[in-house]
């Protein structure tokens, strides 16, 4: 069934792509780092070389009158692989860790009525390219799928910049291959985005704010009388901050900070901080 909803996702999304006049823009950048030392060498520094891919992809178009569709797609992957040393001082290279894994795919359909608000639409799947959970490798796993409809407001919007929010009650399944049975939720989903341009386009900034309150939980039942029973029901925070500095035409400097919180995951708040320098393009 998880499959069929993505072929069908991709299948919908790439028909409207194929339409013209679409508002089309990308951004790949390539970041990497090494680090070498000599076989004297007495720290206990070791070698390294880390990659990290990123690619954002947005189309957008005014379909009618009083319907807008707007498609973002972000991706991202990175591996840290470290030089060893083995019980006779050889040194090898040993199986590179995953840094950096991301794949998320959003469709928005706002219905343009002229009112304060704007009725919306929207549909979400979060994955992964490689889940190594355990010995077999899964592509693709796991899956968040996340329907969304409520109201939305554009404070303001041009081809540089971009301010809205969007509150709707939100329905989430959460799929893993690994797993016999599925879990889902519902309840009340609030988000917000920024996008703004500084020192004429040479830095960009963009913002999204995730707020989720669920209201149920098709394993609620399963937790009752247990010390995590009422962890499901807490607000879960996700926040990245996006910061794309210009330095040439190809090569950029990029920065990605991400703030988690989902006590259903961990106690605490999670941070997650990506700095790097590297090539970029533009595909659009």
């Amino acid at each position: 069934m998880k499959k069929v909803i993505i072929f069908l996702i991709i299948t919908i999304s790439f028909s409207l792509l194929l339409a013209k006049d679409w508002n089309l823009a990308s951004d790949i950048s390539l970041t990497m780092n090494q680090n070498a030392y000599s076989d004297n060498w007495t720290g206990e520094e070791k070698g390294s070389i880390s990659w990290v891919f990123n690619a954002n992809f947005l189309a957008e178009k005014q379909l009618s009158a009083k319907v807008h569709n707007k498609n973002t797609l972000k991706l991202a992957f990175g591996q840290t692989h470290t030089q060893m040393e083995d019980d006779l001082g050889e040194k090898y290279w040993a199986k590179p860790d995953k840094s950096t894994d991301i794949v998320d795919f959003e469709s928005i359909f706002r219905f343009t009525l002229g009112a304060f608000v704007d009725p919306f639409a929207s549909f979400r799947d979060e994955t992964q390219f490689m889940d190594e959970t355990y010995m077999d490798t899964k592509i693709f796993n796991p899956n968040v799928f996340t329907e969304t409809f409520g109201v939305a407001k554009v404070f303001f919007k041009d081809d540089d910049q971009e301010f809205s929010t969007r509150l709707g009650g939100a329905f989430k399944q959460y799929f893993d291959s690994n797993l016999d049975e599925s879990t889902n939720d519902g309840g009340v989903e609030l988000v917000g985005e920024l996008r703004k341009p500084f020192a004429e386009n040479v830095i960009k900034y963009s913002t999204t704010l995730n707020l989720y309150k669920p209201i149920v939980y098709s394993e609620s039942e399963s937790l009752e009388d247990q010390e995590d029973e009422d962890d499901w029901k807490q607000v879960r925070m996700d926040w990245q901050h996006d910061v794309d500095i210009s330095l040439t035409k190809l090569i950029n400097l990029k920065l990605f900070v991400q703030l988690l919180y989902n006590k259903m995951q961990a106690e605490d708040l999670q941070f997650k901080e990506t700095l790097g320098l590297g090539l970029n393009y533009k595909l659009f």
